[in-house]
């Protein structure tokens, strides 16, 4: 079993109270994390106080070779990472590889955008009254960063968090997720071990008080937040006078156009509506598919599902793990059913066992249906038909959400149509909203959240502007 501490201003802090971590998919007790307390947050703080003060007197170089080192140490240690992931989600041991991998590539480019925050020339002398000045803007650290993560990404979203705030010269404090805070406590680990100021590096494992304590501080000045809509309103309101990053989740859609390639727009649709059992925020949720084509690629979607193997996640050629526990099985079944007394009909799946839910699609969604408007966070896909581009766009349109989409085509007119009006922060041609690239700007909006993530924009939103003017008339 594996036990660790919380880290307060780099320090190992153990505690009689702990956060039992369950594996999904036998709900086995595989660890445990220390508690964290409203208390523990203001000994954070106050070390983060010096932690700012240390990281601001470190070169850029040299927070590039920190960060660089810690990719370097992940990297020895990626098969170690997995596995622990793997426990903690349930994500199939080959997606745990792959989120290792990526948190690699976010370290590696925040180290290397450590050296490229930088400023320009204001040109004061475009303004009546400049004559005679000169002078430029830089960024400086903005301050005591809070980062909470959700259970999904545990190492690669921590990383997206923590390591653009070390080169940005930021301290952080985190709260992962209680249902996996064991590797992300590993990766911080991993932030001490390459050198980093330890008073900059806590991370406290907790509940809604920890992260309510760590939100609202007055010495925190920026917020990054993953997880839901409704705790992300509630941040917003009690958080302050503060930075705020939030990204807040989707039902991201899928638009098939009659002149789209269905083969490849089916097994891509699966592989977004089904990877880490759908448990993923630009998770493929909504397939709209143009009446001409609908029961074609109605049908090949259903012949690239049931290829997937779902079951243990450790096995080698396991496709589709379990959810992270059996009350969102629970829920997410009612909503199946709701949809069902609605006009939808199961096409495959819908069965589950224990935390194991079947790669489920459901046909004739009806847009009144959560599966239609929520979020479903499942390994569920929803089909709708459309006639019109213009229908398809008003139905992506037609959710508080506003994440990612993709769309099939070999029209150009309707891929720009898209493009220009679908409400998103991004759009996927010829590919599925899943895709995302960790040195990306990548967010939503509307419902979907505020700020964009990917280390160089990230830093725009730990750094603070500061302008220097020379009166050369003096």
């Amino acid at each position: 079993m594996i036990r660790l501490s919380m880290l307060i201003g780099g320090k190992e802090v153990f505690k009689d109270e702990v956060i039992d971590v369950i594996y999904p998919y036998n709900q086995q007790k595989i660890g445990e994390a220390v508690k964290g307390s409203v208390e523990d947050v203001e000994k954070a703080v106050e070390k983060a106080k010096i932690g700012l003060k240390k990281l601001k007197q470190l070169t850029a170089y040299e927070k590039y070779k920190m960060l660089l080192k810690v990719a370097q140490l992940l990297e020895e240690r990626k098969e170690e990472f997995a596995k622990v992931i793997t426990l903690e989600t349930g994500k199939t041991i080959k997606e745990s590889r792959i989120e290792v991998d990526r948190a690699i590539n976010t370290i590696t480019f925040s180290a290397e955008e450590a050296k490229r925050i930088a400023g320009e020339v204001v040109h004061f002398d475009a303004s009546p009254n400049g004559r005679g000045k000169r002078g430029y803007y830089f960024r400086v650290p903005a301050g005591i960063v809070a980062a909470i993560t959700p259970f999904n990404f545990p190492v690669n979203l921590t990383a997206h968090k923590i390591a653009p705030a070390i080169a940005a010269g930021c301290p952080f404090i985190l709260k992962p997720s209680e249902k996996t805070p064991l590797s992300p406590t590993m990766l911080c680990q991993l932030f001490l071990e390459a050198g980093v100021p330890e008073e900059a590096v806590s991370i406290i494992p907790g509940f809604a008080d920890v992260g309510q304590a760590m939100t609202t501080h007055s010495d925190v000045r920026v917020v990054s937040f993953t997880g839901s809509l409704k705790v992300g309103e509630i941040i917003a309101k009690q958080a302050g006078l503060k930075k705020i990053v939030m990204e807040l989740g989707s039902n991201s859609a899928v638009i098939v156009d009659k002149d789209a390639n269905l083969e490849l727009a089916a097994k891509k649709s699966v592989l977004g509506g089904f990877a880490l059992a759908g448990q993923v925020c630009i998770s493929v949720q909504r397939v709209l598919v143009h009446k001409d084509v609908a029961d074609e690629f109605e049908n090949l979607l259903k012949k690239e599902a049931s290829k997937l193997k779902y079951g243990d996640p450790m096995e080698e050629d396991t496709d589709v793990g379990p959810v992270i526990s059996i009350n969102e099985v629970d829920r997410i079944q009612t909503w199946i059913s709701e949809a069902v007394m609605k006009g939808a009909k199961v096409s495959l799946g819908g069965e589950a066992e224990k935390t194991l839910l079947k790669p489920t699609i459901v046909s004739e969604i009806p847009e009144d249906s959560k599966l239609f408007y929520e979020e479903a966070f499942a390994p569920v896909v929803a089909v709708k038909r459309f006639e019109t581009i213009e229908e398809a766009v008003e139905m992506v349109n037609k959710t508080n959400y506003g994440l990612q989409v993709g769309i099939f085509t070999n029209n150009l007119k309707n891929a720009w149509k898209v493009i220009e009006e679908v409400e998103v922060g991004g759009v996927m041609v010829n590919d599925i909203p899943t895709f995302r690239a960790d040195n990306m700007p990548y967010g939503g909006v509307k419902g979907s959240g505020i700020g964009r993530e990917g280390p160089k924009f990230a830093i725009e939103d730990y750094t603070e502007i500061k302008v220097v003017a020379f009166d050369l008339n003096a």
